[in-house]
């Protein structure tokens, strides 16, 4: 929501911009969904500060819109709203045994790892050999290398300090990360691929017979996708250096990719008290291009395995009944980011176009959407005469009990986190009680 800040306050001289969240923390999923060990991608977060810092522009956390206000509300407020909350909620498998433990949706996880403070509590069971990710996306090879990456290696990172400790107990040594289509499909970037072929102390495990004839159907694929299969094609089929082969040969942890395998049921132990693995359905193409799709061949396999990380999708949810939504594609029906049939409300992000691409994307998005609203300000589509803002919904909020944070109070909160990070070496020791984060605030 900061980006669209940026885009209407520094294109319009007098615009004030208030910025609901309902995280008593800003900068959402820089926050709890950057992985601990890509610091650079948080850099965002100093753009964004400066933002906060204007004096047109105003951060006001612990507010749960459509809960403890509603966005008819808002809207009376001020003259244009913009909703910007993304997709909260994980697609589920929707198969038998998921309801198992030891099987976990990966956007938890992150949130575990990362200090989202309702995943505070997760307690995943790392005692297991293998685990398993479904999903060939870029969240999960993410997990896939924060589960195999020595502990040693994340001790000077913001991941949580129980997640830490979680992973120097861990006995996952092999994770295969299943996808239902084929190499061509995948969803991981170059980076995250590269990251997991160079990851210290494991190898990977990519069977030849997986890329046979790919070389002469990438030819003619777009270049980040060539490139992509270019590095998965040497990874799987050309012998590895000397140097390479002697990093891997006592590499206690292993990672592999399996396609062509879609989800069938999770296998219980013979107690039927946890997962023991899972049944996959062989699969094979149809189609072309985009419409390419997986369908089952009839056979199964069945792979042992102690935890299972559902990576499988992202989607939004409705969050207030005076805003219209599409279940079936999990967003708000929108055209440029005008919300159908609702003026002067806007969407921005994946409840805009659905739960695709990554922070650049979405900023970029973010632009636009700020740029449209101004558009249409400049053509007199948005209300005239005055609107009370902030006052308002500040009384409305007092009435009802919840108590705002401002970004003053976050620097008072992100001092303390930083003061707890130092003993350890570490950029900061997230707080993850809400409740903690309100004492702190004297609240």
């Amino acid at each position: 929501m900061v980006s669209e800040a940026r885009a209407k306050a520094g294109h319009h001289p007098r615009a004030h911009v208030d910025i609901y969240e309902k995280q008593l923390v800003p900068f959402g999923l820089v926050r709890f969904g950057v992985a601990p060990d890509h610091p650079e991608v948080k850099n965002v977060i100093n753009t964004f500060t400066r933002t906060a810092h204007s004096d047109r522009c105003a951060f006001h956390g612990n507010v749960v819109v459509g809960r403890d206000v509603t966005v008819q509300e808002l809207r009376d407020a001020y003259h244009a709203v913009v909703l910007s909350y993304g997709a909260e909620d994980h697609r589920g498998l929707e198969i038998p045994g998921e309801e198992l433990p030891g099987v976990l949706s990966a956007r938890a996880f992150v949130g575990w790892y990362n200090g989202l403070p309702e995943n505070r509590k997760l307690a995943p069971d790392l005692s297991c050999d293998t685990a398993v990710v479904l999903g060939q996306g870029n969240v999960a090879l993410d997990v896939a290398r924060i589960l195999l990456m020595p502990p040693e290696y994340l001790e000077k990172t913001d991941i949580t300090e129980a997640a830490l400790g979680a992973l120097r107990q861990s006995q996952v040594k092999t994770v295969w990360i299943v996808g239902r289509r084929g190499p061509l499909q995948v969803a991981f970037t170059i980076k995250e691929l590269r990251e997991m072929i160079q990851l210290p102390g494991t190898r990977p495990i990519l069977d030849p017979v997986d890329f046979l004839g790919l070389q002469d159907r990438i030819k003619e694929a777009p270049r980040p996708r060539k490139r992509l299969m270019e590095l998965l094609l040497r990874a799987a089929v050309e012998k590895p250096g000397v140097a390479e082969a002697a990093r891997r040969a006592p590499a206690p942890r292993a990672w592999g990719l399996r396609f062509l395998r879609s989800p069938q049921r999770v296998l219980p132990s013979p107690d039927g008290r946890r997962v023991a693995g899972i049944r996959l359905a062989v699969t094979r193409l149809e189609g072309v291009g985009e419409a390419t799709r997986a369908v089952p061949t009839g056979d199964v396999e069945d792979l042992p395995c102690g935890l299972v990380l559902s990576s499988i999708g992202y989607k939004s949810c409705p969050i207030d009944p005076s805003v219209p939504f599409d279940p079936k594609l999990g967003v708000i029906p929108n055209m440029e980011g005008r919300v159908v049939d609702v003026p002067g409300l806007y969407c921005s992000g994946w409840v805009k176009r659905g739960p695709t691409g990554v922070i650049t994307t979405t900023m970029t998005d973010s632009f636009v959407t700020g740029q449209i609203l101004l558009q249409d300000l400049k053509a007199g589509l948005l209300p005239s005469g005055p609107r009370p803002g902030y006052a308002a919904i500040k009384a409305l909020l007092g009435s009802r009990g919840v108590w705002p944070v401002s970004f003053s109070d976050w620097e008072k909160l992100d001092a303390e986190e930083v003061s707890r990070g130092q003993g350890a070496g570490k950029p900061r020791e997230k707080l993850l009680d809400p409740q903690e984060m309100l004492r702190l605030l004297g609240r």
